[in-house]
């Protein structure tokens, strides 16, 4: 099953709350108006896009309205596909070509990090590179257990220590024996106390010393991950880490369990972050790279949209 069967699939809920809102204007109207441009707004907030997203997408809808010739609604839904994918940052693999590369993981508590990295572990391994996983949440103890479970399902390595030890500690050793065991890729668990940004951003700055000295040529990316699930708490969090680390790319997780799925294009557009991964299930394998032009079509509905309904144009040279 490809990206946009997955993600149209894991995007029900989404998409059935969008056809409540989008959907429904958008079959209402029969015209580019004022009255349509706020009705669409109003609809895309409460499909969890943002006031900013929506607003932003709303003015780049009446501008191209002013130019293009919109005559059905499946039109207009084209082109509000167009401005939401355009919204969002380019799609993009994580690089991990010079070796062995890491990438650090954060996240707060319960959003699915540690199902992420084994994941991405899994996926890895998978295309036969040999992966180390860092245990650097010495915060709890269940979040190295947790880890070691992933790393012998995925067949990854893995350094651990105690509870409470240095999470910095444990990056050192990882990457020793990374290079000891010529492996292509290092990923780090870091702790989410986010509660405590103080704490939280002397630990990564800690992290990305050690990093830094021990492997300065190496491909570097600081993935997010963040639960779909809780809307707009989900902007608020990565705002706050944005501040605290140079974020690379953001994961989405739990897409499947949620109606709040416009979310992704609120996080990409007002951070300016690449979304990498979208989690659209449980099994091992439905940690998917992004795909921006995929998910936006899933998202947005097709159901109430008549090809042949026409849309009545404004008279030239009259303000929509």
């Amino acid at each position: 099953m490809g990206f946009f069967d997955k993600i149209k699939r894991g995007l029900k809920k989404t998409s059935d709350a969008v056809s409540e809102s989008i959907g429904d204007v958008m079959a209402a109207f029969v015209k580019v108006d004022e009255d349509l441009l706020e009705e669409l707004e109003e609809a895309m907030i409460l499909a969890d896009l943002g006031a900013s997203t929506a607003s932003r997408a709303v003015d780049e809808l009446r501008d191209r309205a002013k130019h293009q010739h919109i005559n059905t609604k499946e039109e207009l839904r084209d082109v509000l596909c167009d401005i939401l994918s355009e919204m969002m940052q380019e799609d993009s693999a994580l690089d991990i070509s010079k070796k062995p590369a890491v990438i650090l993981v954060i996240g707060v508590n319960g959003v699915g990090k540690t199902t992420t990295i084994g994941k991405l572990a899994a996926s890895y391994t998978a295309q036969g590179m040999r992966v180390m996983l860092s245990a650097a949440d010495t915060f709890r103890a269940a979040a190295a257990d947790q880890l070691e479970i992933w790393a012998q399902r995925a067949g990854a390595d893995i350094v651990r220590h105690g509870e409470g030890a240095d999470p910095a500690a444990v990056v050192f050793d990882s990457i020793a024996a990374a290079k000891a065991r010529n492996c292509d890729v290092i990923i780090v668990d870091t702790a989410g106390r986010l509660h405590n940004k103080a704490n939280l951003m002397n630990e990564l700055n800690k992290i990305d010393r050690v990093i830094t000295r021990e492997l300065p040529d190496s491909s570097r990316e600081t993935l997010l991950v963040l639960d779909a699930t809780t809307g707009q708490n989900a902007v608020s969090q990565a705002e706050q880490f944005n501040k605290v680390a140079k974020l690379t790319g953001i994961v989405l997780t739990k897409l499947d369990g949620t109606a709040k799925g416009g979310i992704v294009v609120a996080i990409s557009a007002g951070l300016g972050v690449p979304v990498k991964y979208v989690g659209v299930g449980e099994g091992i394998d439905d940690l998917m790279p992004f795909e921006r032009a995929a998910f936006v079509e899933a998202l947005l509905p097709t159901e109430e949209l008549d090809e042949t309904d026409e849309i009545e144009e404004e008279p030239e040279g009259e303000e929509n």
